[in-house]
């Protein structure tokens, strides 16, 4: 499918892509196991498209149950080259309100049981995540948001925690104490992974609560940031639209993720095992081949 170049993962809420025209799902199995559901293609505004639930349709999945490994490696194997993240964060600035968007440029973890690299079993590789979003699509993410009609904020550290528990108020005072803008549950590992694939990254962070730090507010709550989800799930839908319409007018990538793998495999080629290559041949098959 040569013209597949945008993929969507579409996070709390955005579960469906309205006015898409849908040629196929497609299931893909990977050397991680299978991703979060089969993947939508088809057409959205005369952009081809490959969507995917996060957390699979229905929300069956915790972000610690995600398999961020497959979902990537799927969205590889279909010829995606970037990538549109949606999800649902809580603010830990009082000037960011909920229903605002905020394109997060920069990541702290606070994850503890997730896989986040496709490498190992003999292949080392260590890539540069100084900038963890994509540079070009950042001011493309924050205008397409402004002409959809958000109030949005470009750039912001984005930390992502464990969950699926929200924060103890200790936690959320100690996060803001650290200069952090949104707290969010599972784009940290989506960008490690695509930067390793060289797909480019970038994430609408569509905030539903203050966390549970601002005193005249009330602690969040699931029911609480459900009520928000499906007001943001309206604004995602076309904001997205707006980010296809830029991207459709790129003539090309030029940037930092497209060759993201050139000089970061470390391992002497003769010395990484011939299943570890043909695993990863989506991943690194411009680089190194299996032998034969």
């Amino acid at each position: 499918m040569s013209d597949l170049r945008i993929g969507v993962i579409g996070g709390s809420g955005l579960y469906q892509m309205e006015g898409m025209t849908i040629r196929e799902e497609r299931r893909i199995e990977t050397p991680f196991g299978d991703p979060s559901d089969p993947y939508v293609i088809g057409e959205l505004d005369g952009q081809s498209v490959a969507f995917l639930p996060r957390h699979g349709r229905g929300h069956r999945l915790l972000p610690t149950e995600l398999n961020y490994r497959a979902n990537i490696y799927g969205f590889k194997v279909l010829g995606v080259e970037q990538l549109i993240s949606v999800s649902a964060v809580g603010s830990m600035k009082i000037d960011y309100k909920p229903t605002d968007i905020v394109v997060p440029d920069q990541f702290y973890d606070r994850t503890r049981h997730r896989p986040d690299t496709f490498f190992g079993n003999g292949l080392v590789a260590h890539v540069s995540l100084a900038k963890p979003i994509c540079p070009r699509l950042l001011p493309i993410f924050t205008e397409a948001a402004r002409a959809a009609g958000a109030t949005v904020h470009q750039g912001g550290t984005y930390v992502c925690m464990e969950g699926p528990q929200f924060s103890t108020r200790a936690e959320s005072e100690i996060y803001r104490s650290h200069g952090v803008d949104v707290i969010g549950m599972t784009n940290f590992q989506e960008a490690r992974l695509a930067r390793e694939a060289e797909i480019c990254y970038a994430a609408l962070a569509m905030i539903t609560d203050y966390d549970c730090w601002h005193e005249s507010e009330e602690a969040v709550s699931g029911e609480a940031v459900m009520q928000v989800v499906a007001q943001n799930a309206r604004m995602s839908q076309e904001v997205v639209r707006e980010i296809l319409k830029r991207l459709a007018a790129q003539p090309g990538r030029g940037c930092l993720c497209e060759n993201a793998l050139a000089m970061s495999l470390i391992t002497e080629p003769e010395r990484v095992p011939n299943e570890t290559l043909l695993a990863l041949q989506p991943i690194i098959g411009k680089y190194r081949q299996p032998r034969a």
